[in-house]
């Protein structure tokens, strides 16, 4: 009795320890998230500064109360690139405004497409007259991009700029697979169709290939020349096709061979640059940063898009294509079609534009989505099709209804293909003396048998039904362009493309960005006198606007300090995205979850995090792999 009432108070302290923790938290978050809130109108005579403390995505998704409470975590980053867009573009005829400043010592990347829309607006503000200002102390790829749209970068001295240009390595399972004796059973049609191929091979095939290089080929091609055309001085030849040599001939020094390389414009610390903005715009008053200057947030706050007008209405579909409602972030088919479904009951939208910045994902959400958006049509409501960084696989799926399709030369695009792949554990299990019998009324019963075997005419029934699945998805993609499906047959095997060569095989109509598309749906519902874009999104929890407010609050707090990214920050922030992916292929395999149009060579954007899979089967590996 002694043992049992310590082992009672013990569980009754643990449960008063775990209410008091919540509830600390829950009148912490609520506090700041009051004394947090933008106020719109509160703008200074001064800098715009913009913060990119992580990563620019096509739609910001919803923070998670329960994991950040249990992990102690705060929000991870996310700005939204049309809204980093647009407040840059205002910046350019708002005279309060005298400069913009772009801080991406904590930046985490993004896709080149919105890197292009944010370049454009950076454009406009120089044009306008305006010195346009960032700083980091490393940059990557995507901080190269912004930064050669500046009038003035800057970087650390023990900081630099290293281009190291698409493409890389993945990863292959079947010896891993081989050595636990697990069976890979594949389903698929299409010759590039390759997301399939770390599971039954041990290297790239030929097919594969052909495609990654030539993909990656325009994708380098077309990022170059937008470098070239934004900095004409800039020369990144002997920092790529020789990185150990141009290191050398620098002595190490990064910085001074960014400058030399003319990425970069001036070096000088954090201080130093602050010193020259209070220079351009004039001394602040608070104590956080030494110059005049309104954050993202208020900068938004205070120029609230406009709502006048006929609404031209705009659906989102960003991350993974997922069953349910998953979402923000991912794009849920059950929660898009219905956010669909309601606004066309409402009656109020004269068109549609449909946003895509997804590699695709699950065949059935991806078929969901397409009717709810294949309904607007039936209407007579113009559905006009953007396309992001990916709309690939069941990212383009949701596009072949559209009246038009609008990309960028970026765009990755295409993988008209469908798989399904469902390992199996009989070998596995026969190494530790399981073994199976059975009982069956039909072929079909009891299968598939994940454990005892998948039987041939289920493999035989599995393989039917994707060929069937693949030619839906071929027919409607002909339907929506108009063109045999034959047609469609020869540019579609799973193949991805870049924008540039979709255009020349007819998957997509005309280059242009979202702005272009919205002007060509208001044009083709007869409002282009007087429009506006009405986004459909769901609505955010009391946790989640609290915990974005905190977010931002945070922001404010912190703006122009905390850790930055050096060269080794930046390499092992990519290792721990390699790691994330590899982690992600498997939980795929052992997801069980359905046939999919997912394309697996297709760039993965900043933020567009893998949507996890259930990890039915792959408790049994987990649980053999740890007894190894």
């Amino acid at each position: 009795m002694v043992f049992a009432r310590k082992v009672w108070k013990l569980l009754v302290a643990i449960k008063d320890a775990m209410v008091l923790l919540l509830l600390i938290l829950f009148f912490g978050v609520l506090y700041a998230a009051m004394s947090s809130r933008p106020v719109p109108g509160r703008v200074a005579d001064g800098a715009l500064l913009i913060d990119l403390d992580g990563a620019i995505v096509e739609e910001a998704s919803n923070p998670d109360p329960l994991r950040m409470a249990l992990a102690g975590e705060t929000p991870t980053g996310e700005f939204q690139a049309r809204d980093v867009a647009r407040a840059v573009r205002l910046a350019a005829d708002d005279k309060r405004i005298k400069a913009v400043v772009l801080d991406l010592s904590r930046f985490t990347g993004a896709g080149r497409v919105h890197l292009n829309d944010i370049g454009a607006a950076m454009d406009a503000v120089r044009k306008a007259g305006k010195p346009v200002l960032t700083f980091a102390h490393i940059y990557a790829d995507d901080g190269v991009q912004l930064a050669a749209h500046a009038s003035e970068a800057w970087v650390d001295p023990m900081g630099g700029a290293v281009v190291a240009g698409p493409g890389g390595s993945m990863q292959f399972f079947k010896g891993l697979l081989d050595r636990f004796k697990v069976k890979a059973h594949v389903y698929r049609v299409g010759t590039y169709k390759s997301f399939v191929e770390p599971y039954i091979l041990e290297k790239m095939s030929d097919p594969a290939r052909e495609e990654n290089t030539a993909l990656l080929g325009s994708v380098w091609q077309t990022w170059k020349a937008g470098i070239a055309k934004a900095r004409p001085k800039a020369n990144i030849t002997r920092m790529t096709t020789d990185p150990a040599g141009w290191a050398r001939s620098v002595q190490g020094d990064l910085a001074q061979g960014a400058k030399s390389a003319g990425l970069i414009d001036r070096i000088g610390d954090k201080t130093e640059f602050d010193a020259r903005i209070a220079q351009l715009v004039g001394k602040g008053s608070a104590d956080d940063l030494p110059y005049a200057h309104t954050l993202l947030a208020d900068w938004l706050a205070a120029n609230p898009m406009s709502e006048k007008g006929a609404a031209i209405g705009v659906i989102t579909i960003a991350g993974d294509v997922v069953d349910g409602d998953a979402g923000p972030g991912n794009a849920g088919g059950d929660r898009i079609a219905g956010l669909l479904d309601k606004a066309l009951e409402e009656g109020d939208l004269k068109a549609l534009v449909v946003r895509i910045d997804s590699p695709g994902g699950s065949a059935l959400a991806g078929e969901r989505m397409r009717r709810a958006i294949d309904r607007y049509r039936q209407k007579g409501i113009p559905v006009i099709a953007s396309m992001a960084n990916v709309a690939a696989s069941a990212g383009y799926m949701v596009a072949a209804p559209a009246d038009r399709i609008f990309a960028e030369p970026d765009t990755i695009t295409g993988s008209i293909g469908v798989f399904a792949i469902i390992p199996s554990f009989e070998d596995t299990l026969a190494q530790y003396g399981v073994t199976t019998d059975s009982v069956r009324a039909t072929p079909l019963s009891g299968q598939p048998d994940v454990l005892g075997g998948i039987s041939d005419e289920t493999s035989q029934l599995l393989q039917a039904s994707v060929e069937s699945a693949y030619a839906k998805f071929v027919g409607v993609v002909a339907q929506g362009r108009k063109v045999p499906a034959a047609k469609i047959e020869a540019i579609a095997q799973g193949r991805v493309w870049s924008g540039e060569q979709a255009r020349q095989n007819g998957l997509v109509d005309e280059y242009g960005d979202l702005d272009a598309a919205l002007a060509y749906a208001a044009k083709r519902a007869g409002v282009a006198s007087g429009w506006h874009a009405q986004f459909l999104e769901s609505k955010e929890s009391t946790w989640a606007m609290l915990l974005g407010d905190l977010g931002q609050g945070a922001a404010r707090a912190k703006a122009g300090q905390g850790a930055a990214y050096d060269f080794a920050g930046l390499v092992a922030a990519r290792e721990r995205q390699q790691l994330s992916r590899a982690g992600a292929q498997i939980q795929r395999m052992m997801g069980g979850t359905g046939m999919q149009a997912y394309c697996v060579g297709c760039p993965v954007s900043a933020g567009m995090a893998p949507a996890p899979a259930k990890p039915d089967t792959s408790v049994w590996l987990a649980r053999l792999l740890s007894g190894v």
